[in-house]
């Protein structure tokens, strides 16, 4: 049960270890490009790929699509960022149980984002972990957990491609020895919970009044969606990388240097990346080649 990229290797994992997958389950298709043809999922045009029954309910509240998980008689139910609510009727239909591959360290980054989360709070470690659901939102006792850094200049790219490695390598280990007896879930302690909220397109613009430091983790968060920007000369100017500079000062906003260093509430935002509606991705020298943002402008 799965939808997005992230989940893809696990479900090779998965099929490469032995296991027999009788179905996947993923969100419906949705409309997408120019002529909003209904297109589906990443997960859901694997599994037509793989040649594996594809189900995608809109809800799995119905009676009938109850009946019909019910009757696929699971050992196990693996959900790798799904994205539909489990109701209690389809947490206890496996024999196993339902294990879900989570991309934070439980408690921590329960929810939606916890890549993008994790990245913009400055944690300088994360992880994938195997849950036990229960009935709350990311609150089952976990199995197994594997560890890994956050980079200075991890991007939400990158960390997502490796979590989502290490989520399918770790499932494989870990279900085998859960469903011989040998391995019991350990309950999330009460401390520590944190909440990764889904992540809003609203959320990419740049509040020049922050610290550098926030922004500069935002750039690299929001990477690459929603993306992050601000608005100059009635353009909104996207930013896909930049640096901070702990020494800058000025009013925040201001564009402080020929560099397009911009003060912010703490230091100072260095563009490294950045587009103009209706034009390519370019680096800050060619940018302001073709764009001039002179020292002394005040942004919005």
């Amino acid at each position: 049960m799965g939808s997005p990229e992230f989940s893809i290797p696990a479900l090779h994992a998965l099929i490469e270890a032995g296991h027999e997958v009788v179905c996947v389950y993923a969100q419906p298709p949705k409309p997408a490009g120019r002529g909003h043809k209904e297109t589906p999922c990443p997960v859901h045009a694997e599994a037509i790929r793989l040649g594996i029954e594809a189900r995608t309910p809109k809800t799995l509240r119905d009676p009938d699509e109850q009946a019909a998980f019910r009757d696929l008689d699971l050992d196990c139910a693996i959900v790798v960022a799904y994205g539909l609510i489990l109701p209690q009727e389809i947490l206890d239909a496996p024999k196993l149980g339902c294990l879900n591959v989570h991309a934070s360290l439980l408690p921590r980054w329960r929810g939606a984002a916890p890549i993008q989360r994790a990245i913009m709070a400055g944690d300088a470690e994360t992880g994938v972990g195997i849950m036990k659901m229960d009935a709350g939102l990311d609150t089952g006792g976990v199995l197994a957990e594997a560890r890994t850094s956050i980079a200075t200049d991890e991007t939400a790219t990158s960390l997502h491609d490796r979590l989502s490695r290490m989520g399918a390598e770790l499932l494989t280990e870990t279900l085998p020895i859960y469903a011989g007896g040998e391995l019991a879930p350990t309950p999330q302690p009460d401390d520590g919970v944190t909440y990764a909220h889904k992540l809003e397109r609203g959320e990419g613009r740049l509040d020049f009044t922050t610290p550098a430091s926030e922004l500069e983790r935002k750039v690299r968060a929001l990477n690459p969606w929603p993306g992050t920007w601000f608005e100059y000369s009635g353009e909104r100017i996207k930013v896909a990388a930049a640096a901070h500079d702990p020494s800058a000062s000025g009013v925040p906003g201001t564009i402080i240097d020929n560099a397009l260093t911009i003060a912010c509430g703490e230091g100072g935002l260095r563009p490294l990346k950045l587009q103009r509606p209706g034009k390519s991705m370019t680096d800050t020298d060619a940018f302001l080649r073709g764009y001039a943002m002179p020292a002394g402008t005040q942004l919005g």
